[in-house]
């Protein structure tokens, strides 16, 4: 008994009619026989070259844009004297690739004040980049130069006494333009000084000294770049802030001592307000009734 061949199938395969998921074998599509270009070469997409949308004469002129070199005319004058298609289908192509974004039309104006009209070839609908130079300077922008996005306010901090504020605001100020001192990135505008400058009187009224101040503000600062120290600063003095001091029962004050002056009656010194002209004896002396 011969050995049977692995390989052999088990039994016979049908016909490929008779077996409709069997995929056919076309002989009559293209084959491409491709060699590798070195040079003069250009990679388009597939997306172009098979797009669903646009016309064959469409598709073609796309490919020929993106084969020329940065400074080619492309305006429909210049592509008409090039194909026989004609302005009037030239241009129609055009406004389909512009249509589905593989052309942007631009106009700038140069040095000389002359406007003209730039065509961007995008080989990637969707994805914008810097188009390459064609020795057209870049138009100014002053004239769409969009608004300054509002600065964010900054934290808000704790607010002292008025009297306090008054007697303490040149030392609050003066602790902290000397930050910088201590740390480069704590430099403060004159705008942040002045919103900073009562949370730090706040403290100081607390009866907290300003070197203890200039630590809680300095200390364990993040490494990384401080992109608003004014901030920073602003959520310490609030987050920080010490209680007030004890109550302490005020002490009572001293009697007022009156200036010494001379009786009228007796030329005796002793002290009084300024109103009386003689002292207690001869006052009691001429109240007494007459022996």
């Amino acid at each position: 008994m011969g050995t049977e061949n692995p390989s052999a199938p088990s039994r016979a395969q049908s016909a490929a009619g008779g077996n409709p998921t069997r995929p056919r074998h076309h002989t009559a599509g293209v084959v491409h026989e491709n060699t590798r270009h070195t040079t003069r070469f250009v990679v388009i997409g597939n997306h172009l070259t098979q797009h669903k949308e646009l016309s064959l004469l469409a598709i073609g002129l796309g490919c020929h844009i993106q084969s020329l070199p940065t400074g080619t005319p492309v305006d429909i004058k210049s592509l008409a004297a090039r194909f026989k298609e004609g302005a009037t289908r030239i241009a129609a192509a055009l406004r389909e690739l512009e249509t589905h974004g593989y052309l942007r039309r631009e106009r700038v104006r140069t040095a000389t004040g002359r406007i003209i009209t730039r065509t961007i070839s995008c080989n990637q609908p969707g994805h914008r980049r810097r188009p390459a130079d064609t020795d057209c300077p870049t138009p100014p922008r002053t004239a769409h130069r969009p608004e300054p996005r509002p600065r964010k306010a900054l934290p808000a901090v704790p607010q002292p006494t008025q009297a306090a504020a008054t007697a303490l605001h040149q030392q609050a100020t003066d602790l902290l333009t000397g930050l910088r001192r201590h740390d480069p990135r704590l430099l403060l505008s004159a705008t942040d000084t002045a919103h900073l400058a009562p949370g730090v009187i706040a403290w100081l009224e607390r009866e907290v000294t300003p070197t203890t101040v200039r630590h809680a503000l300095t200390t364990d600062l993040p490494d990384d770049p401080l992109r608003r120290p004014a901030a920073l600063l602003a959520h310490r003095l609030t987050a920080q802030l010490p209680p007030p001091p004890p109550y302490r029962t005020p002490a009572t004050p001293p009697p007022v001592r009156h200036a010494l002056r001379t009786c009228d009656g007796c030329d005796r010194a002793f002290r009084t307000p300024g109103t009386e002209t003689h002292c207690r004896d001869c006052r009691t002396a001429a109240a007494a009734p007459p022996a």
